[in-house]
Formats: structure tokens, C-alpha cells, sequence
């Protein structure tokens, strides 16, 4: 029986309402047929395309889309792999021309070497989108800051990586995950660096709305395993933060009341 039980609000972006708080990408998959079977494993209901890595022809059987059932899975274009402002605007027009959707999730990187977003060029994409009509869901650093102009900037979502993409070293910065989300009313969803399910666990328990993670179940050695694993992992996060952890402490304390006890 359930008592006291915290509410879990609605999992709502931009209007629109998912059951599931773990999105995923498409890339890296060794074949198509593993790729949708670890996207259902996952039980995700959003997963993420890369325009400018994809064929847009749903026609031609060895691109990803023809594989992908809009009516089962909610295709949210990305502009992964744009260095400038320029590339990100381009790119997510072309998704929505080629019938993908008005919503993109905005990449800018600024540096090859560690594939770190250029803040400044995500935020000028960002409003220009916006006013472009685009529900906008912007990548970004673990920065306060970058992550409050982007929701000025009219974001519908800000999202802020826990380590380096493709890293797996999970959630570096955690008191920074947990400012930003304080701060932002629109919804914060961690990506980036999540390697296994402990990690997407740790992350979700800051209080998060989602995870978005590719590498940590695409280059598993069992993709579809994995991707169960960290469906269970992210809601087992959620109920953890919405149950409130006990206080940490430095010394031990018996589990067991003193007073009482037997000789």
C-alpha cells in the first residue's frame, strides 16, 4: 500500500506529454534491426536524428528512417556534427523540410578535440530558431548561465551534458546539474557521457527531468540488454529522488533503536 507517496509530474515538453524520461540517439548501431530493437528494449518514446549524418529518403531500405515508425517513435532532428550558427540553421530547416518535425535538438560545437558546445553560437542559433517557429532543445555545458540564457532565449528544453560526448565517464559536475535544474523552469534533460546504468541512476537522482544517452547502449557488447538496463536504471533514479534519501553521515548509526533492548 502506498502512503505519502510524492507525485511525479508529467514528463511535458513544449506542449507535448511522454511517458518515458529517457530519450535516444540512432547512431553507431552495428545494424538497423539492433537499433530498433534497443530503441524498444529502452522503452523510449523519443529518439534523436542526426540530419546531417542520416539519408532523409525513407524509401531507401539502408537508411535508418525507413526503419523508424513515426507512429511509434517521436523522431526529434539534431544538428550534431555543425561547428557554426550558420550549419545549425541549416540543418535543422532541412530536417523540417524533409518532413521530420518543427522540433530540433541544437548542437553547436566548439572545439573538435573534446566536442564541447560553443555556448555563444547555441545561443544565437537558439533565437533565431525560436523565432523561426522551432521548439528548440539546446545541448549545452554544465553552465548556469549559458543554461539561463537558453530558456530566455525561448528553449523549450536545456540541456546540459554530465561529461563529454561518447565519453561514458558519467555525471562529473553533479552540484552544477542540480543549480541548474534549481534555477530553470523549463525542463533540464542530462546529455552526454552516460556510460552505464549506474550512471544514469546518479544522474537522475539530482533531480533531473530526463537522460538522452546513444554511445552507453549503441557500443555496449549488448545493445538491447543495455538498453533495458538503463530503462530501469532511469526510473529507479527518478523514484529515488522523489523518495528523498536519508542524510549522509560520517559515523555510524544503528539501524536498530537502543532503548529497549534486551540484557
Amino acid at each position: 500500500m502506498k502512503t505519502n507517496e510524492r507525485a511525479d509530474p508529467d514528463f511535458a515538453i513544449g506542449g507535448r506529454t511522454f511517458a518515458s524520461r529517457l530519450i535516444v540517439g540512432t547512431g553507431k548501431y552495428r545494424t538497423n534491426a539492433e537499433m530498433v530493437a534497443a530503441i524498444r528494449a529502452s522503452g523510449a518514446e523519443m529518439a534523436t536524428v542526426a540530419v546531417r549524418r542520416v539519408d532523409l529518403d525513407r524509401s531507401r531500405e539502408e537508411g535508418i528512417l525507413h526503419h523508424l515508425d513515426p507512429a511509434e517513435f517521436f523522431l526529434l532532428p539534431n544538428t550534431a556534427g555543425c561547428y557554426t550558427t550558420s550549419d545549425a540553421l541549416r540543418y535543422a530547416r532541412l530536417g523540417r523540410a524533409a518532413g521530420l518535425s518543427d522540433w530540433v535538438k541544437l548542437e553547436v560545437i566548439g572545439d573538435e578535440r573534446t566536442l564541447l558546445p560553443d555556448n555563444a553560437a547555441t545561443l544565437e542559433a537558439a533565437a533565431e530558431l525560436v523565432a523561426d517557429g522551432f521548439k528548440v532543445m539546446a545541448y549545452t555545458n554544465d553552465d548556469l548561465v549559458a543554461a539561463l540564457r537558453l530558456e530566455d532565449a525561448g528553449c523549450v528544453a536545456v540541456m546540459p551534458l554530465a561529461s563529454p560526448i561518447g565519453s561514458g565517464l558519467g555525471l562529473v559536475n553533479p552540484y552544477y546539474i542540480r543549480e541548474i535544474k534549481r534555477r530553470l523552469t523549463v525542463p533540464v534533460i542530462v546529455d552526454a557521457g552516460v556510460g552505464t546504468a549506474s550512471d544514469a541512476c546518479a544522474t537522475m537522482e539530482q533531480g533531473v527531468d530526463g537522460v538522452l544517452m546513444n554511445t552507453a547502449i549503441a557500443a555496449a557488447e549488448d545493445p538491447v540488454r543495455m538498453a533495458r538496463a538503463m530503462k530501469l536504471a532511469v526510473r529507479a533514479g527518478r523514484d529515488a529522488y522523489l523518495a528523498g534519501r536519508m542524510e549522509a553521515r560520517e559515523i555510524a548509526v544503528p539501524s536498530s533503536p537502543l532503548a529497549g533492548m534486551l540484557d
